[in-house]
């Protein structure tokens, strides 16, 4: 039997209990606060109580804190007693340390196992936004795609997409009757910005074995829901390369899962950390299809929290999606940062115990307000929420508890080797390999039958045609008086090479036959 996931302790003393209706859970929601505020361990609690209640997540680990959810807490922890304290201070009377189960991905396949995608998968429109490429750029990486699939080039890694673009270029002319124009130069561009792609390392995200969304939608032998943590540490020294790949996962669940309606429980929980760098400097296009997944992916039974410092880093209408909101404190420093205050405590519905802008700059670490659906969907008073302390370790793993954890995992050995099947690098390689033998083939035909048609002559008729005079078998001439050699040799050589384009041709050996005849006239 399900049950509502225990956030904190509110009201008066914080004694009255807060929750998360899981009914109304896949109707998204939003984290935020300055740093250090606890947003961290509000997803950490979050992600225990899903968990408990059979429901996967899915989040990314930015500074490796999160890790800790695979591990139990320990009463020889230094927050220990303060942790009991405020437990008891909210009335979490069951309380107690607890692991959760947890699979460990990274797309470098370095501290989780490898996750990867195919060019194909990604599509030209999050290509483009991760290549940051303009709008003509944009629409050649369509052509590519359109080619592709109309000449069954599989487009799988970096490597193929590359041979790709310099067929493409190679034949842009063609194209371009086709398609539109089709420019060299912005070939080129394309096909450097993917060198940058590569050297950040994105050329292990791309290939085989793809990840499949249902290793990421498990439970466990107990029946508590797999929480997948993406080690993003690393990750976020590309975060065209991080955004990117969230949204591509948030779009593969929309396309991939059927239509459930409204749940009793979502199917899946996304947390999306660092929400702001989807969203900065990204094209309309790219927002306009962040919103719609937000909008409709719900019916899909999944429940997206995006987790940020300042509400206004996320677009109003993706913020007017969000139903369940846990914000903690803001800092006011600047005329921006009041105003930024005073937008975000007008989206709560207003307590008449306190002034919610004034809670939102007030709130201490761990602290947070709170607003949450209740029944019909609608948005609930706001509260000052002390948050509930974690029940997994609180703080990262050391690399050897991570290393066994893996070994242990059902996904150990499943995506950590990487496969490289024909695509359409090796299928272009091999047609120019094929073009260039029959080119070869065809010249060492065409100087065979020369050869052949040379040995088919009469001698006679071969010296003439080659410009020497015939005079028959053994006959000799001297030279004429006064005149050795050298000089004819110098007088051969300068006629040769006037005309050693012309001597193949029947022309050209009507000119030569002219000259040479004038040459020996009156010998």
């Amino acid at each position: 039997m399900t049950q509502d996931i225990f956030i904190g302790g509110g009201g008066a003393d914080y004694a009255t209990p807060q929750f998360l209706n899981i009914g109304y859970a896949n109707r998204h929601g939003l984290i935020a606060g300055a740093t250090g505020t606890g947003k961290t361990v509000t997803l950490q609690i979050l992600a225990e109580g899903f968990s408990a209640q059979g429901v996967p997540v899915f989040l990314s680990d930015v500074k490796g804190d999160l890790s800790g959810l695979a591990l139990s807490g320990s009463a020889a922890h230094k927050l220990h007693e303060a942790f009991t304290s405020r437990a008891e201070k909210i009335g979490f009377s069951d309380y107690s340390y607890s692991a959760s189960p947890v699979t460990f991905w990274d797309l470098y396949g370095e501290q989780g196992h490898p996750v990867r995608t195919t060019v194909s998968e990604m599509g030209p429109l999050l290509l483009s936004q991760l290549l940051g490429l303009s709008e003509a750029q944009e629409g050649i990486l369509n052509i590519a795609f359109r080619v592709a699939d109309e000449d069954g080039l599989p487009l799988l890694d970096l490597k193929d997409l590359q041979a790709l673009l310099v067929w493409i270029g190679e034949n842009a002319h063609d194209l371009s009757l086709r398609y539109g124009n089709v420019s060299t130069a912005s070939v080129g561009t394309i096909q450097r910005r993917l060198l940058v792609l590569e050297n950040q390392g994105a050329a292990d995200f791309f290939g085989e074995p793809a990840l499949a969304l249902e290793d990421m939608m498990r439970t466990d032998q107990d029946g508590r829901g797999m929480i997948n943590i993406l080690a993003a540490d690393k990750l976020m020294g590309a975060p065209k390369l991080y955004a990117t790949f969230l949204l591509w996962l948030l779009s593969e669940l929309f396309e991939e899962l059927p239509e459930v309606g409204d749940p009793d429980k979502p199917r899946l929980v996304f947390f999306f950390d660092e929400a702001h760098l989807l969203f900065d400097d990204a094209p309309k296009a790219l927002v306009d299809k962040v919103e719609q997944v937000a909008r409709l992916i719900r019916s899909k039974g999944v429940g997206v929290y995006f987790i940020t410092q300042n509400p206004a880093d996320v677009p109003e209408d993706i913020l007017g999606q969000l139903g369940n909101r846990v914000q903690h404190a803001l800092r006011a420093f600047t005329a921006k940062d009041q105003k930024d205050l005073r937008l975000a405590a007008q989206t709560y519905r207003d307590n008449p115990a306190f002034s919610t802008e004034e809670a939102i700059r007030e709130v201490g670490v761990g602290e947070a307000v709170t607003s949450m659906l209740q029944k019909k969907g609608v948005p609930g008073i706001v509260e000052r929420t002390l948050i509930r302390p974690p029940s997994s370790q609180l703080g990262p793993i050391d690399p050897a508890e991570r290393a066994a954890l893996m070994t242990s995992s059902p996904m150990a050995g499943k995506y950590d080797t990487r496969l490289d099947r024909e695509s359409a690098f090796e299928i272009l390689r091999a047609r120019a390999d094929k073009a260039a033998a029959d080119a070869a083939r065809a010249e060492a035909d065409a100087a065979g039958a020369e050869e052949q048609a040379q040995d088919a002559e009469p001698p006679a008729l071969r010296e003439f045609n080659n410009a020497r005079r015939y005079a028959g078998k053994g006959a000799s001439r001297p030279a004429p008086r006064g005149q050795d050699k050298s000089w004819s040799r110098e007088i051969g050589g300068a006629v040769g090479s006037v005309f050693i384009k012309e001597l193949k041709g029947t022309t050209g050996r009507r000119i030569v036959r002219g000259i040479l005849g004038g040459l020996f006239k009156g010998r």
